[in-house]
């Protein structure tokens, strides 16, 4: 692997670490030489996954924390940088996606999502921005969705979250890039194989989705997780504002 594809000496935060796409990215980072620390609320399976990096050779640091609180977010930068120094990447994976009519007015489940997708991203970049504006430099990866790009029948307010997070990504950009060196990335996937669904309370709902991709490929986690490394490995000039990846199968 050439030099520039790897991360030696960088230190990333994930969010959303104990499975699924933040999993993915984890061994991702830990693979290419970063020292990463893990967050979500699982500690067990933080854990887990800090121990088979470090069993591969790699820096991990399992730290609980939920982004919609404030404190925990405060407490995981502490962590990391008393661990490792400093944080130079960050990637907001954290996500939710209950799904269901706007008829049924789950105004609990919107305001979670609001939470989690949009307050938690932007607790996590508060955190991290002051480190990075000091050392002129820093990469931010933010995991949107497709969804940011066109809503959808039954997740109008998941795509609403993931609409702010791309506008947010886009001002990031222009207030951080060529002012402080920070880089910023929106990486936008289509319907991924996690346990995603599994959160969405509607059952006409999950069954719909379960029908309609029962014959068709998804991405995989760590389709995603290729996705993030072409950002960050990208030459310093080089903002990747966007990455958009979709299965071929999904017709949307």
């Amino acid at each position: 692997m050439s030099e520039p594809d790897r991360l030696e000496g960088k230190v990333a935060v994930v969010t959303g670490a104990s499975t699924g796409i933040g999993k993915s990215i984890a061994l991702a980072l830990a693979d290419r030489g970063a020292s990463v620390a893990l967050a979500s609320r699982r500690e067990g399976l933080l854990r887990e996954l800090a121990t088979r990096i470090e069993d591969a050779g790699g820096a991990a640091l399992a730290h609980r924390a939920d982004v919609t609180v404030l404190d925990d977010v405060r407490s995981l930068v502490d962590a990391c940088s008393e661990r490792f120094g400093r944080i130079d990447i960050l990637v907001n994976n954290a996500g939710i996606m209950p799904l269901s009519p706007l008829s049924e007015a789950r105004i609990e489940d919107w305001k979670r999502m609001v939470d989690v997708n949009v307050t938690g991203v932007l607790s996590c970049i508060a955190a991290v921005l002051p480190g990075m504006i000091e050392r002129g430099s820093g990469h931010v990866v933010n995991i949107g969705s497709l969804a940011g790009r066109r809503p959808f029948p039954g997740g109008t307010i998941y795509a609403a979250t993931k609409f702010a997070v791309r506008a947010l990504s886009w001002g990031m950009h222009l207030e951080l890039g060529a002012s402080h060196g920070i880089r910023v990335t929106d990486i936008q996937p289509g319907f991924v194989a996690t346990d995603l669904l599994e959160g969405v309370p509607d059952a006409e709902t999950r069954a719909a989705w379960e029908r309609a991709w029962a014959e068709r490929r998804t991405l995989q986690p760590e389709d995603v997780a290729r996705a993030v490394l072409f950002a960050l490995t990208s030459p310093e000039h080089v903002s990747v504002s966007e990455v958009l990846v979709r299965p071929v199968d999904q017709p949307t």
